[in-house]
């Protein structure tokens, strides 16, 4: 029988680039310390920690070990780390609370980018035989998908401009947004192309940040925190590596995790789409109609630091729970080119998993 497991602390930095050049330590120890002032623990309440971050995003091999100095390294803690999102690290902390051998788990996440190009960088994830000697940059490949979404209809460009315009005017009230203010959707067209069919505000902002999310389970959660916002789904699917093998216009391994949740009633999305059209194509894969509040925090295109991005999209979520005013939310994070991986996180406001 599965645990219940909630989210009961969450803490995160986002910024267009840092001052100087920190070390991952300087980017974590002022969220580890947010967390502990939210749940009144200290690091020996925790019994699982567990990283999402990139050695090529940081330019170092092994670069997260540097940042388990920022937990303190005596006593010895049980950690591990994911080379992705910072959510999938979040999918190893719940199976590790799930065996039973942990009460609770601290998951964490961070990445520089602003220290090289990203858009290059990220060809690093493609298929190294065939894509990656071309050095497909991440922008042409959305450019791409954007424009097979175009050309048969799915969307068009006055619909990417509205979701840019939406996302923009909800960020006003995020303190970590990037990018926030008022736009008419006409005056965002009139912007030029950037990677056409792609103008620049389609594309989410170059981010350096750190986020940390604290999970607990039982009681431990209910100890803590009024309203803790317990996981009753969690699933992720991946679609093949190989661009040319897929139908880019589509994110199948999306709608295959939603196929084993139940989404009905789900009154806020946090969706990690870091382009305009990713918004559109995950609402039709997930069946998210209009009764559902989509990324009211802004979302991506106001903030999308690489390897938290979507660990960020499962807190701002649980924050609507822990403050009362959504009963039942969604963070979804993905991973690789093109929607390639997907990750969802139902939460509610009372546990019992689907």
């Amino acid at each position: 029988m599965a645990r219940d497991v909630a989210v009961v602390g969450f803490a995160q930095r986002q910024t267009a680039h840092f001052d100087g050049s920190p070390s991952m330590v300087e980017l974590l120890v002022p969220i580890f310390g947010e967390l502990w002032e939210q749940t009144g623990w200290t690091k020996d309440d925790i019994g699982f920690w567990c990283s999402g971050s990139s050695d090529y995003l940081a330019g170092r091999a092994f670069s997260f070990v540097s940042a388990v100095d920022a937990i303190g390294t005596l006593p010895p803690v049980n950690e591990s780390h994911v080379e992705m999102d910072a959510a999938w690290a979040l999918y190893e902390a719940w199976v590790k609370i799930q065996t039973g051998e942990v009460d609770t788990a601290v998951v964490y996440g961070f990445g520089k980018s602003s220290a090289g190009v990203l858009r290059r960088v990220l060809a690093l994830q493609l298929d190294p035989y065939v894509l990656t000697p071309l050095w497909p940059d991440t922008v042409s490949i959305a450019a791409m998908q954007a424009r097979l979404g175009l050309e048969s209809g799915a969307w068009s460009q006055e619909d990417l401009a509205s979701v840019v315009a939406r996302s923009r005017s909800d960020a006003r009230a995020n303190p970590w947004a990037i990018l926030s203010g008022e736009h008419e959707v006409d005056d965002l067209l009139a912007e030029p192309m950037f990677a056409d069919p792609l103008r620049k505000h389609d594309c989410a902002p170059v981010t350096d940040g750190a986020a940390a999310i604290v999970l607990a389970a039982e009681d431990r959660a209910r100890d803590v925190h009024d309203a803790p916002a317990w996981i009753t789904g969690l699933e992720h699917r991946s679609d093949g590596q190989n661009l040319s093998l897929r139908d880019l216009a589509r994110a199948p391994s999306a709608a295959g995790a939603a196929s084993r949740l139940d989404l009905a009633g789900v009154e806020v999305a946090e969706l990690h789409a870091p382009f305009s059209h990713q918004e559109l194509m995950l609402r039709a894969e997930l069946g998210l109609n209009g009764s559902t509040a989509i990324s009211p925090s802004g979302g991506s295109l106001s903030g999308n630091p690489m390897f938290t991005g979507g660990l960020i999209r499962i807190g701002e979520a649980a924050r609507r729970i822990h403050d009362g005013s959504a009963s039942r939310v969604l963070g979804h994070a993905t991973s690789g080119p093109a929607l390639q991986q997907n990750l969802l996180c139902v939460m509610g406001a009372t546990p019992g998993g689907n």
